[in-house]
């Protein structure tokens, strides 16, 4: 009696481990139907394909951190390269 309700406790724990869930965040690539720049980019591969940035921050830090602001997303540089580029809200 106790085995089988050991075993039943087990394949029950076994099954409930083996769900997930996903989430999907829809529109996270882009921004106002724009691609962002990628990790690894150089600031004159994004000027040249985004443009000149509305707002250029000066760098701060060490390493320095450069933050360029465009109409929809904001792209982040470590040195010369994109470290992050997030959606504006």
């Amino acid at each position: 009696m106790v085995r089988l309700r050991v075993l039943c406790l087990i394949g029950l724990l076994l099954s409930v481990s083996g769900h997930a869930d996903t989430l999907e965040m829809k529109g996270i690539d882009t921004a106002n139907g724009q691609a962002r720049p990628t990790r690894g980019m150089s600031m004159a591969a994004v000027e040249q394909r985004y443009g000149t940035p509305a707002n250029r921050r000066a760098a701060v830090g060490e390493p320095p951190i450069t933050r360029w602001e465009y109409a929809g997303f904001t792209v982040y540089f470590e040195h010369q390269f994109v470290i992050h580029s997030v959606v504006n809200r």
